[in-house]
């Protein structure tokens, strides 16, 4: 029951420092608030096919931008699927990736300490 207790303690100083740093907000509250019995994965599904898709369109626009001759209608049009500002430049692409790359961290983390959780209160019914 300790281990629960010392869980649960550690998953919701890890969320409040999530939305603390900005990784998380109102809208991740709201899709969490989607989330029930019948559907207990939603969040992970809907952040697992976000992550999929992002990674996808990140080596899109890694592609597009390589070439000698840049379409940029190619590029706008992955900027603005992951609803960034179009800024056309490998640095900014760059920081897309590392940024991608902490929240995706951040957010893998976040439920692996809910699923240790879930499985430790499963090994431990009150």
């Amino acid at each position: 029951m300790e281990g629960v207790i010392h869980l649960q303690s550690h998953l919701l100083d890890y969320t409040v420092s999530l939305f603390k740093e900005g990784y998380l907000n109102d809208q991740f509250k709201e899709l969490q608030s989607l989330q029930d019995e019948s559907n207990p994965d939603f969040v992970v599904e809907v952040v697992s096919i976000f992550f999929e898709d992002s990674q996808r369109l990140i080596n899109e626009l890694a592609k597009a931008l390589d070439h000698k001759c840049i379409d940029f209608k190619k590029v706008d049009a992955y900027v603005h699927q992951l609803k960034g500002s179009s800024s056309r430049c490998l640095k900014c692409l760059q920081h897309v990736k590392e940024e991608f790359a902490s929240v995706k961290n951040k957010l893998e983390t976040l439920f692996k300490l809910e699923q240790q959780l879930l499985d430790a209160h499963a090994s431990n019914p009150m």
